[in-house]
C-alpha cells in the first residue's frame, strides 16, 4: 500500500504523490523516461531511501519508520550504484560471496552448529533453488560458473543479479533498469522471466522505460512538469499486514532507528565487499 509517497531531495522533488496497491506476487513496473524518479521510488520502497511525505507500507512494515525491517524481506537484483556485479569476479565467486552472507547474517545460531557438510549441502541447494528461479544455466555460460562477470551478456547478468536476490528468500525483489539495452526478444525474456518470479509469491518492483501491458504500471513524470507522478489502477488485493510484525513495532524502533544510520541494507552493502 503506497499513499501519496514524496521524496525530495537537493534539487527538489524526485517523485511526489506516488499512490498504489498491490497485493503479494505482484508485478509492479515504476514506468517512465530517465530522470524521473524512477529508481529513487524503487530505492524508497525497498527501505533503502527515506521519503519526506506520504505513507507506505511493505509486508505490513510502515515506511518510512521500519526501514530496516523492510529491508530484511526486500532484496535488490541490479540497481546501478548500489547493487553492481564486480566485473572481475566470477559467477561462482559471486553466488559464494552471497551465500556466506546469507548464513552469517540471517542464519539461526543453531545453524553456525551444524556440521561442515551439512552447512555446506545447504548452501548449495540454495544457490541451485535461487539459479532455478532466476532461470541461470551455469553449463550454459562460456566457462561454465567460471566465466567472469564481464563476459557475460546483458540478459545472463539480469538473470545473475535476480539469483543473488533471491537467496535470501525475499518477500519484495527490486531490478533496475529491466529493459536497457535489451533486444525485443531479451526484453520479453526478461519479463517472463519476472513475471515468473512474481507468480512464485514474490513481489517484483522493475524499473523500466516502457512497461509490458500486464503488470501495474506506475508511471513517473519529469522534474520540471508540475503534475505528479501517476498511477495505473490499482491492484485488486494490497498486502496484508503482519500481526506478529505490528505487534512488535514500538520495540522494533529503537532498532530500526541505529540501522538506518545507512540508507543500504547490510546486505548489499556487504556483497560489494569483493571489490576491497
Amino acid at each position: 500500500m503506497v499513499e501519496g509517497l514524496g521524496l525530495k531531495g537537493p534539487r527538489g522533488w524526485a517523485f511526489r504523490d506516488v499512490s498504489f496497491r498491490a497485493g503479494a506476487g505482484s508485478l509492479v513496473a515504476l514506468e517512465g523516461p530517465s530522470g524521473t524518479g524512477r529508481t529513487c521510488l524503487l530505492l524508497a520502497l525497498t527501505g533503502r531511501m527515506k521519503t519526506g511525505e506520504g505513507r507506505a507500507e511493505v509486508g505490513g512494515l510502515p515506511l518510512p519508520r521500519r526501514m530496516a525491517a523492510v529491508r530484511r524481506i526486500a532484496s535488490l537484483g541490479q540497481v546501478p550504484g548500489v547493487s553492481e556485479l564486480d566485473p572481475s569476479l566470477t559467477v561462482a565467486e559471486h553466488l559464494r560471496e552471497r551465500a556466506l552472507l546469507q548464513r552469517r547474517f540471517d542464519g539461526s545460531v543453531r545453524a553456525l552448529f551444524r556440521r561442515p557438510g551439512t552447512r555446506a549441502a545447504e548452501t548449495r541447494a540454495r544457490i541451485d533453488e535461487a539459479l532455478e528461479a532466476a532461470g541461470l544455466d551455469l553449463a550454459a555460460l562460456p566457462k561454465a560458473e567460471r566465466t567472469s562477470v564481464r563476459d557475460l551478456e546483458r540478459l545472463e547478468a539480469l538473470r545473475l543479479t535476480l539469483a543473488l536476490a533471491l537467496m535470501g528468500r525475499p518477500r519484495l525483489v527490486g531490478v533496475d533498469d529491466t529493459d536497457l539495452k535489451l533486444s525485443d526478444a531479451d526484453r520479453a525474456e526478461a519479463w517472463a522471466l519476472l513475471r515468473t518470479v512474481a507468480a512464485s509469491g514474490t513481489t517484483v518492483l522493475a524499473v523500466c522505460s516502457e512497461a509490458p501491458a500486464d503488470a501495474l504500471r506506475i508511471t513517473t513524470v519529469g522534474p520540471a512538469d508540475t503534475a505528479a507522478p501517476t498511477a495505473a489502477p490499482a491492484a485488486d488485493a494490497a498486502s496484508a499486514p503482519d500481526a506478529a510484525d505490528a505487534a512488535d513495532a514500538n520495540d522494533a524502533d529503537a532498532e530500526d532507528a541505529e540501522d538506518d544510520i545507512t540508507e543500504e541494507g547490510a546486505d548489499d552493502a556487504l556483497a560489494e565487499t569483493g571489490r576491497s
